[in-house]
């Protein structure tokens, strides 16, 4: 039970615990806040699928969660997430993806009664508008119960909060941030002279349309339709080469589709990467083919690096690129257009100039500072619970 100070203020415990499928998903957006928590004295613990080393963490979890909700293995994970929630008083637990969303909303039950909040970032609805039928028939049911059981929703997108608001989810409050920020001190333009050493650096000469897609080859990716659209302009704009990074099980299905092609001179397969900031810096456009987003990163990043972006029309790309704007949308499996806007930005370095400009300035409400100001927020007012409510006008939504 969460005790009171001599002012009737909760004294939560200085306890954290952080919940998703993979460690991988903490190591690659979530960072900031695990040190956010442990620069003010909280014990941090993290539970997921994996055994990454992570910084800023006092005792990890590695639980057998699996991404698809049929796998048995899960029900193994909620029995060994329960038993870590119930022997430890956590002030606040945060959860993210899916699968250990779920899991650890289920299993903190007990624990919400005794006074622990519990935190739930939907990093993307598998419902959406326009998603097939049986997500909405097996996601979003789910989803709409296990609110019942989250102190705060929090969306980092607007489709997926106006969702939630109109379907009435019974979380305590619902937020919207801008996603998990990107870091606007590492992902920024680069000088035309460090470009050009970069393209030195990497093999690619100054002549080169480079375009960037960075994204594990699984089917939502989609890289194919991207070699496909090359493949439609490969004799009228040879000297484009679009760069893929990333790994996965698609990969090989994909270099023998560009062999198929004839594009396979054009196509870079450069396999996972953690020099990201620099292959972007070197390009002139990015681009994104994926079915489905919450609030892509990797587009973000590119923004961040004054590109210009060419992406399929979701709502995760829909949320970060304003069609004619900054770059533009393309309707999902459109390769003819797709191809038309790769031509039509090689073709022309003062629009690719002036698009990458407007990326910089929509990409500033997404950066680690202004985002990351947002989420310490809501941390804040569970940090100091049961203060008075007219403090705490930024929370946006009661339900």
């Amino acid at each position: 039970m969460i005790s009171r100070d001599a002012n009737g203020l909760a004294e939560v415990p200085k306890k954290v615990l952080f919940a998703a499928t993979v460690d991988f998903h903490f190591a690659k957006f979530h960072l900031p806040y695990l040190k956010w928590f442990k620069e003010r004295g909280w014990e941090v613990h993290v539970a997921a699928n994996g055994e990454l080393e992570l910084p800023y963490v006092d005792k990890k979890h590695n639980l057998p969660i699996q991404r698809s909700p049929f796998k048995l293995q899960n029900a193994k994970a909620y029995s060994q997430l329960r038993s870590i929630i119930d022997s430890n008083a956590y002030g606040i637990i945060h959860c993210h993806t899916p699968m250990g969303g779920a899991l650890a909303r289920w299993a903190a039950r007990a624990a919400r009664r005794r006074g622990t909040k519990v935190l739930y970032t939907a990093h993307g609805f598998h419902f959406y508008n326009g998603s097939p039928l049986f997500n909405w028939l097996v996601y979003y049911p789910v989803e709409k119960a296990l609110a019942r059981y989250t102190d705060c929703l929090i969306t980092i997108n607007e489709e997926d909060y106006n969702l939630a608001v109109r379907y009435r989810f019974k979380a305590g409050r619902i937020e919207h941030v801008h996603g998990v920020g990107v870091n606007d001190q590492l992902f920024k333009p680069a000088q035309e002279a460090q470009k050009q050493e970069l393209r030195t650096k990497f093999g690619y000469r100054p002549d080169e349309f480079l375009m960037f897609y960075a994204a594990e080859f699984n089917p939502n990716k989609n890289q194919q339709m991207l070699i496909q659209a090359l493949a439609l302009i490969q004799h009228q704009a040879p000297r484009i080469k679009l760069l893929l990074a990333g790994s996965g099980l698609l990969a090989a299905h994909c270099k023998a589709l560009a062999a198929e092609l004839g594009v396979e001179n054009m196509v870079d397969f450069l396999g996972y990467r953690n020099d990201i900031k620099e292959l972007l810096q070197m390009c002139d456009v990015a681009v994104a083919s994926s079915y489905r987003e919450g609030l892509p990163v990797n587009i973000l990043e590119a923004m961040g690096c004054g590109l210009p972006i060419i992406a399929s029309l979701n709502r995760g790309h829909r949320e970060l690129v304003k069609d004619g704007v900054n770059g533009y949308l393309v309707s999902n499996g459109d390769s003819r257009q797709f191809a038309d806007r790769m031509q039509q930005l090689s073709q022309s370095r003062a629009l690719c100039k002036q698009m990458g400009d407007e990326s910089l300035r929509r990409v500033k409400p997404f950066s680690l500072s202004q985002a990351g100001a947002e989420l310490g927020r809501i941390y804040s007012h569970y940090v100091m619970e049961e203060r008075d409510e007219t403090e705490s006008q930024y929370y946006s939504a009661y339900i």
